[in-house]
Formats: C-alpha cells, structure tokens, sequence
C-alpha cells in the first residue's frame, strides 16, 4: 500500500566536519537523497516533527560513549515523528502517526519495530517530542526514581526553562514539594518559571555567582538538585545541599563545547560529611516507567495543571540553526522542527 505523492528524493542533514569547540554551519551540509519504497517489514515515514537535543553534541565528537557517534558524509539522526505514506509491514497503515529514530531527514525508511505508533488525537504530534516523549520521561524519572524524591523536599533545578527543566519543577510542585528553585538564563524566562510554571523563586545566572543567588532563593537548603547544566551550577548545588541530599546528573550543557576541563565544582570534599549521592541518569534505563509515566503526565496535561512550552523552527532548511541556537539556549521549552504539516 503506498502515496502516490512521495517525491523521488528528499534532503537530510550531513555532518561534514567534527567540530572544535563550538560547532558551526559549516560543519554541516543539507543534501538530497532518493527516497526509498519499503521493503518487507518497513515503513516509509514523512517527518512532520523533529527534535535537536543537547546530547546530539557529544555525538558529533568520534569518541566512545553511550550512543555512537554521528558518521562523516551520512545523514545525522534523532528523534522524530511523522505520518506513514508507504508500508509493508503488518499493523502499520498509510496514516498512521509514529515516532522514531530517525531525524534530520525529510523521509525516513525503517524496519516497523524501530516505530511505536502514538495517538495523534490525543496531543499535538511535537508533543511526543517532548512531554510526552524523551524529555518528558527523562524529567519524570530522573526527579521521581534517580533523585528519589519525596512529599517536602525542597529542589533546584539548573536550565529550568528547557526542555526537561520546565518539567522537572512543575513535577515536583504537583508532587509536593517544599520549595522549587531554578536557574534560566535570561530575565523572561526567569519570569516564566515562577508567573507560569509555578516555581517558588528563580534566578539568573549571568546576573552573579551562582552560589550566592542560590542562597537566597534556597535559604534552608536544596534536598534534590537536578542538573542539566554542571560546572558553576554543580558546585553551588553541592554546597547548597543538605545532609543525604540527591543530585541527579542528568546534562552538562555548560562543557559540551569546552576544548579545556572545567574547572569546577571543586568542593566534592562536602559529598562526604553531608553523605550526598550524586548519580548519573540517562533515560534509556527507565522504560519501565513509561505507561506510568504517559498516564500521569497526559492527565496533568488534559486537567491544565503542567503546562508546556515549545519553540519551534520551521523548514528542515533551519534544522542546523534551531540546533545551535538550542545549545545557546535559544528556546523556552523543547525546540524542535517543523518538516510537515
């Protein structure tokens, strides 16, 4: 079964060059591809949706790590969502609404089990980009499973105004919170944090050091740091935190450029005598919570009381822009590209 309207090529994005530091237009190239009919088992995707997350920059270094790097001169990969327009594949119809792996293109040709179909009637296709998709369940159960959270914990988020900070904080006022405190980087979207996501205070950190504005918005002391940021962050957090405090480390989006180390947090010593844990996350190890995790949030969502932000670029033209300006913190919310109606 197939769309007669599927063009005989589609573009995707390239990576050309490894970047130093900073990445840079040029180190990507946007190219065309034949478009593919499927095979036995597969699936032709139109992307409407595609996402650009932090993590994608540690993908374009070649070195090891939990997902391979990006190859040179092939079309780069990520999340997306989109329409079936051909199948041969037993339960997936021309239609169909499905997410996947396989971003940075147009058109994408998959092995059906490589999608899991979502329901297009019940949230915006993007959302499940988002809130309803990695970043989403990243937020969930880095504050609820890895940070151990509890009724009366106060918690401070960094990069609160992105795509798994915004979420994170208004998850844990829902879930009863004593206090929530998040960083942004700019005056507007401190405003957003505590006018519309109901965080209890919120601060800049470019108006100062990190660890003196935390003081004052934390006065009695932060229970779960979740981190999206690191260096300056990290080490304000440590001394901010109370005895068997949780810091979950779940980006750094502060190094993810930097050619030197960085130079902080240098005060770890504090981890002992306040018996700290400071764990890593990377949401791959949580599938067990996602029905739990759909269910709860998709219910915050319908009654009104998570809200959602997302920026949005449009035209896979602007991909490489939306991604750099992510990096830069661009975005309120989720960023991600709009391919297709």
């Amino acid at each position: 079964m197939a769309d007669q309207a599927i063009p005989a090529t589609g573009r995707e994005w390239h990576l050309t060059a490894r970047p130093q530091g900073w990445p840079t237009p040029e180190d990507f190239a946007l190219r065309e591809a034949p478009v593919q009919q499927p095979g036995p088992g597969q699936i032709l995707v139109r992307n409407a949706y595609m996402s650009v997350d932090p993590y994608m920059r540690g993908r374009m270094n070649d070195v090891k790590s939990y997902v391979p790097p990006f190859q040179l001169d092939r079309p780069m990969d990520g999340g997306a969502v989109g329409r079936v327009v051909a199948s041969q594949a037993e339960g997936f119809a021309v239609g169909d609404a499905v997410l996947h792996g396989l971003g940075w293109r147009e058109y994408a040709l998959l092995d059906a089990e490589r999608a899991v179909k979502v329901d297009a009637d019940a949230a915006p296709l993007s959302y499940f980009l988002g809130v309803l998709g990695m970043p989403g369940l990243t937020a969930y159960a880095g504050l609820l499973e890895v940070g151990s959270f509890k009724e009366g914990d106060a918690v401070f988020v960094s990069g609160a105004a992105g795509a798994v900070g915004g979420l994170v904080g208004q998850i844990a006022r829902l879930k009863g919170a004593s206090r929530v405190v998040g960083s942004a980087g700019s005056a507007e979207k401190v405003a957003k944090l505590v006018d519309e996501y109901g965080f209890d205070d919120a601060f800049n950190y470019k108006d100062g050091p990190v660890a003196e504005q935390l003081a004052k918005a934390a006065p009695d002391g932060v229970d779960v740091y979740f981190d999206n940021v690191g260096g300056e962050h990290l080490e304000a957090a440590i001394g901010a935190m109370n005895v068997h405090g949780r810091a979950v480390l779940c980006g750094a989006i502060a190094q993810y450029n930097d050619t030197e180390p960085p130079a902080a947090p240098r005060n770890l010593v504090q981890v002992i005598g306040k018996r700290l844990r400071l764990q890593g996350m990377l949401v791959a190890d949580h599938a067990g919570l996602q029905q739990q995790f759909t269910e709860e949030v998709a219910g915050w969502l319908r009654d009104g009381r998570l809200r959602y932000d997302e920026t949005v670029v449009d035209g896979i033209d602007g991909a490489v822009d939306a991604f750099l300006g992510m990096l830069r913190g661009a975005n309120t919310g989720k960023m991600v590209v709009r391919l297709a109606g």
